[in-house]
C-alpha cells in the first residue's frame, strides 16, 4: 500500500523558462509554460521527489486576455478578467483546454491526452479541477461535443430562480462590474446574473467574484434557499456529463473547488455515477468548514477533504509561534474517525509559501510542521511545486501583489523553480547548497512515507498528555507521538524551536499495553529520518524517567524502535 503524496503544478508556470518578469506582462512578454514542457524527465524527476498523483492546475479553459479568435475561441472582456492571464477558476468552456498551455493550439486536446499518458507511463495519477460553483462571467463553450447545450442556452432569463435554470437572474438589471471597461468592446450582461460568491446585486463590490457568475443546482437562494431536487435539476446532468467527460481521458481524480458552496445532495446523486463508469476516480473537495467535513465524506462520498481550518491552520500557528505545539492533539481530535479522509498540506496554490515573511520566513522552520503533516497519519498528503525549494512566493507580478503567494492571475515565471530545472536538465546546478539540501531532505521524507509499512498502515498514539507535567519535555516547543503496526513502532518527535534540545519523554504503560508490546522489556530506536542520535531503553524506564533524547532545532526525528 502506498500513501498517496500529491504534487501540485500550476501548469502554466511549470515549464517557463522566460525570466522577463515584467509587472503585468503579457504572454509575449512574459512567456508561458506548456503542458508539452512537463516531458517525461520533469515528470521523472517529480516521481524520484516521491509523488504518486500530481495535481495539473490550471487545465480547462479559463477566461484570458490573449485573443485566440484565430483559433476559432471567442474572446474574453478584460474587465472580468483578473490578471492578463486570468482566474484558472473562471471555467470559459467545461469541454476544453486553456489554449495558453498549447504549442499547438489546434492541437491542444491531443496535447493534454498525450500529458496523462506521460505522467501514467512514470507511474503519477493524474488529478485536474472541476469547479462546480461558478463559470467565467463570459461562458462561451466553443468545444462541447455534438447535442450537449451551452449553460444558459434554455434559462428563463425573467425569473430570479428557475429550477432547470443554469445561472441566477436580477430581471430588469444590467451587470455594472467595479472594473471600468476598456475600448469599443465590453461585456453586456442584460439581465444581470447572480455573482459566484452569492452576492445578489448587479454591482459587485472589487472583494466580490465579480469575474464569474454562480451555478444553480435546484436551490432558491431567492427563498429561504428552499430545496428542489426532484427531478433531477439540469445543472446535474450538464456537471455529469462534464465529468464522465474528463474522467474518459484516464484522469485518475478530481480536486472540486469550493466544493461546500455545492448542495452535498448533489455530491450524493453525482460520483456514485462517475464511480460506476469509472471506479478508480477520485474525489478530493475544498472545504473550510469543519462543521460539515462529515456530511461531505458520508453522504456526499467524497474520498478526501483539504483540512485548511484544521491541521493547516493549527501548525501554521504553531511555527509563527500563535500557539504550542499541544493544539495539534486539538486539531487530530477535532478529526478523529475521519482522518484517513483529510488531506493534509502546508502549501497550495491560495496559501501563502512557507518561505515568505507572511508564514515562516524561512522554509526550514517548517520542516516540524511537515514531518506532523506526513507522519501522523495514514491520509494523504499534498505539496506545492517549489514547497520542496523554499520558494518564497514574493515577486509583485501583477494582479498579484507581493503577498507571498506565487500568483495564479500572471504570466511569470518562478527563477527559483527555473533554476532547478535549468533549461530542462533538472540538476539543481543553479541552486545554492541550502536550497539543494531542503530538497534532498523533502526526497528522503517523502519516500520514507511510501515506503515505512507503519506510516501506511499504523495507528496513532499521542504522548503529549502524558508529559505535561514532565519537567524533562518542553511542551511548548515539542511535540511526539508514536505510530505502531503489528510488532513495530515509530517514536516520532519535532521540535518548532531553533534551538537544539536534550530532553527525555516518557512512554506511558497504557501506550504498551495499547500496542500490544508489553512483553518487550528493551528498545534501540535509530533515527529512520537521517539524524545522528539513537535511543536505547528499557520498557520500566521508557514509563518512570522517560526516554532521553537530542534533537536539533526546526527538526523531527522519527526512531524506529526495535
Amino acid at each position: 500500500m502506498e500513501k498517496t503524496i500529491i504534487y501540485q503544478v500550476f501548469t502554466r508556470l511549470f515549464g517557463n523558462t522566460n525570466r522577463t518578469n515584467k509587472i503585468n506582462g503579457t504572454l509575449l512578454e512574459n512567456g508561458c509554460g506548456k503542458m508539452n514542457d512537463i516531458n517525461a524527465k520533469a515528470l521523472s524527476e517529480i516521481k524520484k521527489l516521491g509523488a504518486t498523483h500530481i495535481w495539473y492546475t490550471g487545465i480547462i479553459e479559463h477566461a484570458i486576455t490573449t485573443d485566440y479568435s484565430e483559433y476559432d475561441i471567442s474572446k474574453d472582456y478584460p474587465e472580468v478578467i483578473k490578471g492578463n492571464a486570468g482566474s484558472p477558476y473562471a471555467i470559459k468552456d467545461y469541454y476544453d483546454v486553456n489554449p495558453d498551455l498549447a504549442v499547438d493550439v489546434n492541437n491542444r486536446i491531443k496535447e493534454f491526452d498525450d500529458l496523462v499518458e506521460r505522467s501514467h507511463q512514470e507511474n503519477l495519477k493524474v488529478i485536474i479541477d472541476f469547479v462546480p460553483n461558478h463559470v467565467a462571467r463570459n461562458y462561451v463553450s466553443d468545444a462541447k461535443p455534438d447535442g450537449v447545450k451551452d449553460l444558459g442556452e434554455d434559462d428563463h432569463t425573467d425569473f430570479n430562480f428557475v429550477r432547470d435554470n443554469n445561472f441566477y437572474y436580477l430581471p430588469r438589471e444590467v451587470f455594472d462590474g467595479p472594473v471600468t471597461p476598456q475600448g469599443s468592446e465590453h461585456l453586456l450582461e442584460n439581465p444581470a446574473k447572480v455573482t459566484g460568491n452569492d452576492c445578489l446585486t448587479a454591482k459587485p463590490g472589487i472583494n466580490d467574484w465579480y469575474e464569474t457568475v454562480k451555478l444553480n443546482y435546484g436551490i432558491d437562494i431567492f427563498n429561504h434557499r428552499a430545496h428542489h431536487f426532484d427531478p433531477i435539476p439540469n445543472t446535474w446532468e450538464k456537471m455529469l456529463d462534464i465529468l464522465l467527460y474528463w474522467s474518459a481521458k484516464k484522469v485518475d481524480g478530481f480536486r472540486c473547488d469550493m466544493a461546500e458552496m455545492v448542495p452535498v445532495e448533489f455530491w450524493n446523486w453525482l460520483i456514485p455515477k462517475v464511480k460506476e463508469q469509472h471506479p478508480h476516480v477520485i474525489f478530493i473537495a475544498q472545504i473550510y468548514n469543519p462543521d460539515v467535513y462529515r456530511q461531505y465524506i458520508t453522504f456526499g462520498g467524497f474520498d478526501y477533504l483539504y483540512d485548511k481550518v484544521g491541521m493547516y491552520d493549527t501548525l501554521k500557528a504553531i511555527v509563527q509561534g500563535h500557539e504550542q505545539p499541544s493544539a495539534i492533539s486539538r486539531a487530530w481530535d477535532t478529526i478523529n474517525g475521519i482522518h484517513q479522509h483529510m488531506l493534509f498540506f502546508l502549501e497550495n496554490h491560495d496559501e501563502q509559501r512557507i518561505a515568505s515573511p507572511f508564514f515562516a520566513g524561512d522554509a526550514q522552520k517548517a520542516i516540524p510542521a511537515m514531518v506532523i503533516s506526513g507522519a501522523i497519519y495514514s491520509n494523504p498528503i499534498m505539496l506545492y511545486f517549489g514547497q520542496e525549494l523554499g520558494e518564497s512566493g514574493m515577486d509583485r507580478e501583477g494582479f498579484s501583489g507581493q503577498d507571498g503567494r506565487t500568483s495564479i492571475f500572471d504570466y511569470w515565471g518562478v527563477k527559483l523553480f527555473q533554476d532547478w530545472t535549468n533549461d530542462g536538465l533538472y540538476d539543481g546546478a543553479l541552486l545554492s547548497t541550502k536550497t539543494y539540501e531542503l530538497r534532498k531532505w523533502y526526497q528522503k521524507f517523502l519516500h520514507l512515507l511510501n515506503n515505512n509499512e507503519v506510516i501506511q498502515l499504523g495507528n496513532f498514539y499521542d504522548l503529549m498528555w502524558c508529559n505535561e507535567n514532565n519537567n524533562n519535555f518542553d511542551s511548548s516547543k515539542l511535540f511526539a507521538f508514536l505510530r505502531y503496526f503489528k510488532n513495530q513502532i515509530l517514536l516520532v518527535i519535532v521540535n518548532f524551536s531553533d534551538e537544539k534540545i536534550t530532553g527525555r519523554i516518557k512512554i506511558p504503560a497504557h501506550a504498551f499495553f495499547t500496542m500490544a508490546v508489553e512483553s518487550k522489556k528493551y528498545f534501540k530506536g535509530t533515527d529512520i529520518l537521517g539524524g545522528k542520535n539513537k535511543v536505547s531503553f528499557p520498557q520500566d524506564v521508557a514509563i518512570t524517567n522517560g526516554v532521553g533524547f537530542k534533537i536539533d532545532g526546526y527538526q523531527g526525528s522519527i526512531y524506529e524502535l526495535r
